[in-house]
């Protein structure tokens, strides 16, 4: 399972930004994907999770402000981030969890400046 991320950058607080990350195999109602971000200094953290097969959520910290989508016929997420705070920066991983194993993109870099 190879998974490519893309559409980090920088952007002034209040301001929004979309991630996408396309997954190179079919994936089943069993399968889990997910965002992540890890800020300097800081521990990897699960920002939100969409089982192929089932609902959303996300962590507090970015409830209301971050959506999460799949688009099963294009093997894609799609992380809509709004109302961006500088604590939102940091490098943003999306993750395989199914049957395969675990799987990660690279991280692509957002910046939300003050």
């Amino acid at each position: 399972v190879q998974l490519q991320a893309s559409g980090g950058g920088l952007v002034q607080s209040g301001g929004s930004l979309r991630l996408s990350c396309v997954v190179s195999t079919r994936l089943f109602t069993s399968d889990e994907m997910g965002w992540y971000r890890q800020a300097p200094g800081k521990q990897r953290e699960r920002v939100a999770r969409i089982p192929w097969g089932g609902n959303t959520n996300y962590a507090d910290s970015v409830k209301g402000r971050f959506t999460v989508s799949r688009d099963k016929a294009k093997n894609t997420v799609t992380l809509e981030m709004s109302n961006l705070k500088p604590e939102d920066s940091g490098l943003y991983y999306c993750g395989y969890h199914g049957a395969r194993g675990i799987y990660w993109g690279q991280g692509t870099l957002v910046t939300v400046s003050s």
